[in-house]
């Protein structure tokens, strides 16, 4: 049961750093960064679909994940992990909540502490995006533009994330983290700005639950 902990803590730390979003632009002659930052602007609220898998240093692949997300600027998203076992992590705008429905368990973090520099505050954020990131062009692949965001703090627990556009749409993240993994998301059944709510992001502990509040 320790083990089955530790591993989808991992696992929900990487759906963290990555959980995803998106929108809709007339963006054909815009590059990667051009359109990151036009999505930044003019989404505001997005919702949609998402399968990801991770690959070991070694090459070892871990079992797909698939599910949906929500989110708001600035910082409340929802980050459903449906298949092959459930997990969820909402941040309500000043708290993230992950839980693990098999150990009715709950990990509560500030979301200052939880976002920072990672590769959510490029997503799901509102601020510059040049404050926390070096970014730099990638050569276009699959038929998307791609960029990279390097974070500047030394410990943002992850080495870069790859973002591949196309027409104003995020539809590949692929993120290297500081233990070797790479984690790649395809997002698709994007709908930009649908009419959704602060309660939407609003986590309530189920029934007996061990909540762990982390410092």
């Amino acid at each position: 049961m320790l083990q089955l902990s530790k591993v989808r803590r991992l696992a929900m730390a990487g759906t963290l750093a990555l959980a995803g979003v998106f929108a809709s632009l007339p963006a054909h002659a815009q590059n990667a960064r051009e359109q990151l930052r036009a999505f930044v602007e003019q989404v505001q609220v997005a919702s949609g679909d998402f399968s990801q898998y991770t690959v070991g240093p070694q090459g070892q692949t871990k079992p797909a994940q698939r599910g949906k997300f929500l989110f708001m600027r600035p910082g409340r998203f929802k980050w459903d992990v449906l298949k092959p076992y459930e997990q969820q992590i909402v941040s309500n705008g000043k708290e993230i909540f992950q839980f693990d429905p098999d150990l009715n368990q709950v990990t509560v973090r500030k979301v200052d502490q939880a976002i920072g520099a990672s590769p959510a505050a490029i997503l799901f954020g509102s601020g510059s995006l040049e404050q926390s990131f070096e970014v730099m062009p990638l050569p276009d692949k699959d038929m998307l533009v791609w960029l990279r965001a390097k974070p500047k703090q030394a410990d943002a627990g992850f080495v870069h994330v790859d973002l591949g556009f196309r027409d104003g749409i995020p539809h590949r993240i692929i993120l290297l983290d500081a233990f070797g993994q790479t984690t790649h998301v395809e997002l698709s059944a994007l709908i930009r700005n649908p009419g959704l709510s602060t309660s939407n992001f609003d986590f309530i502990p189920p029934k007996g639950a061990d909540v762990v509040r982390m410092q």
